[in-house]
């Protein structure tokens, strides 16, 4: 059970601060957002890439953006380990996920709320993680929508029949509300933001997060 928290939650002017702030973390959650694929605008890569010079932490970057295929490799490229695109937005998930990991990172998937994760079973060979958005994409804070939950325990039961071990992994509005539902749902890597950064000690409520997760999942 891995707890990612999302820097989208942190103080952007002491993010440095932040990060040493949560040394419990098993990775940091970067999202960015390009104003087109969602109505907000976050992080880029120069943010990600001073970020990468400040800490040896995972960077599992979400791309919330238009034409991920043309964009998501410089991440690989700026040392991040992780690249979520939206399979909503990629023209060639395939390609775009070999090309990933032709980079040197890991390729994942994301799906909106209300994408289905059946029509791309067949894509799960190629990728190394799927993150389940349980609010819509663009903005942190947001409430859990439960429908979601059925579909990580189909998700969970397709990486099942692959064989391999791709994480299964959420994002929005992860709490210590909702941590245990996910966790029981199939989810192992969790991206909790407004949860941590809120909280008056937000290492502690990484570990509290992630032993709620373990006695769930």
């Amino acid at each position: 059970m891995r707890i990612n928290p999302s820097l989208l939650s942190a103080d952007f002017a002491n993010l440095q601060s932040e990060i040493e702030g949560i040394p419990s973390a098993d990775g940091l959650h970067v999202d960015v957002m390009d104003n087109h694929f969602v109505p907000n605008l976050t992080l880029g890569l120069p943010v990600v890439e001073a970020v990468r010079k400040v800490t040896p932490k995972l960077l599992d970057i979400h791309l919330m953006i238009n034409d991920p295929d043309r964009w998501a490799p410089a991440y690989a490229e700026a040392g991040a380990e992780s690249v979520t695109f939206h399979v909503e937005a990629a023209t060639a998930p395939v390609k775009l996920a070999r090309d990933l990991r032709s980079a040197g990172a890991k390729a994942a998937m994301a799906l909106r709320p209300a994408t289905p994760i059946e029509p791309y079973a067949d894509l799960l060979g190629e990728l190394d993680m799927v993150l389940i958005m349980t609010v819509e994409p663009g903005f942190g804070g947001q409430k859990f929508l439960d429908l979601c939950l059925p579909k990580i325990r189909r998700t969970a039961e397709l990486i099942k029949k692959t064989g391999g071990t791709i994480a299964l992994e959420v994002d929005g509005g992860v709490s210590a509300e909702t941590i245990e539902r996910c966790a029981e749902a199939g989810a192992n890597t969790f991206v909790a933001g407004s949860a941590v950064f809120g909280a008056d000690d937000p290492d502690a409520m990484i570990n509290s997060l992630r032993s709620q997760a373990e006695s769930a999942g």
